[in-house]
């Protein structure tokens, strides 16, 4: 019988294989903190057994063809496959992304992660950057998942797929303490939102904030420089959109951006990445005025993204502060 992980990153799941920790591990590797929401028929096929669903539309996706013959699994849907092992657990690790993948999976799971005998694990490091010797030495406390988690699971996940932000707001009034990352994500989630004062959400005024402390080249400021970035819901590809978002708008907050968009093919042109790496970043008078606390980026620009199921733009702007959610 095997014994399966399941994490949101394959980087963690190669790094969990390679210190012995589970005779299979796979990433349910979906972005949920990015563009618009995927609907409950697609995410639901996601997960279940393969038929038409694309080479990437799939949970077992991330497993190169061979490694996925030989678990057995094949094209099997998520639930027959934890039905197939002896022990399943979830591992996911503290950012916002793999919290939101958690509870989708509580809420898809339901009831029968109880007679799955499925194991959450309660992770306080990141399984990509530890090394599988010492990630082979860790013990992380696991609690098998009960009725409570998967009802604050549902909820939440509710709320994040909600029309507006307000449930999600909501659930700060709830005790969370059963999903010990939940409270942070939610916080985290909502400081992404437009700011009152700003217009923009906290990675994309962090952004500003190191292009004004004189980090002036792209990569200098995208968030796998965690400790400077200090932001953990966006991710490599995610913060390219952002910068071009910043510099590309009618009004520009940063100037200086030497090539885009910011897309695989871009990468594979050596010419054109090297011109982006390359690129010397400033603020314009929008962006330093945006910084003072002068100006509203929303003001100048068209704002039309997705937060969750919230769609954002000038009409329907919510904002967030610390203390305040408002419309």
């Amino acid at each position: 019988m095997t014994r399966l992980i399941l994490t949101s990153d394959s980087s963690s799941a190669g790094c969990v294989v390679t210190a012995g920790l589970a005779d299979l591990a796979v990433a349910i590797e979906l972005r949920m903190v990015w563009g618009a929401p995927r609907s409950d028929a697609e995410l639901a096929a996601f997960l279940e057994a393969r038929t038409t669903q694309g080479p990437d539309s799939h949970w077992l996706y991330s497993l190169p063809r061979q490694r996925r013959q030989k678990s057995g699994f094949k094209d099997l849907g998520l639930i027959e496959a934890c039905e197939r092992c002896e022990t399943v657990e979830l591992w996911m690790e503290t950012e916002p992304n793999a919290q939101l993948v958690l509870i989708w999976l509580l809420n898809y799971l339901g009831p029968q992660a109880k007679t799955l005998n499925i194991i959450l694990r309660h992770l306080d490091a990141s399984l990509g950057e530890t090394e599988p010797a010492r990630l082979a030495e860790l013990r992380f406390p696991g609690v098998a998942i009960n009725d409570h988690h998967i009802e604050i699971a549902s909820l939440a996940w509710q709320a994040f797929r909600a029309p507006t932000p307000r449930a999600w707001f909501n659930l700060l009034s709830k005790d969370l303490s059963i999903l010990p990352q939940l409270r942070r994500c939610v916080l985290e989630m909502l400081d992404e939102l437009p700011g009152r004062a700003t217009g923009l959400g906290a990675s994309e005024l962090r952004i500003l904030e190191l292009i004004a402390a004189g980090y002036v080249h792209p990569f200098e400021v995208f968030p796998h420089f965690k400790q400077r970035f200090q932001r953990r819901v966006f991710g490599y590809w995610e913060a390219g959109a952002l910068l071009e978002r910043l510099a590309l708008a009618p009004v520009p907050a940063v100037s200086g951006l030497a090539e885009w968009p910011f897309t695989l093919e871009m990468h594979d042109e050596h010419e054109r990445y090297e011109r982006y790496k390359e690129s010397r970043l400033s603020l314009t008078a929008l962006g330093k005025a945006i910084l003072a606390g002068n100006e509203d980026f929303s003001q100048h620009n068209p704002i039309d993204r997705w937060w969750g199921g919230t769609h954002l733009t000038n009409d329907r702007l919510w904002r967030w502060d610390p203390v305040l959610l408002v419309p």
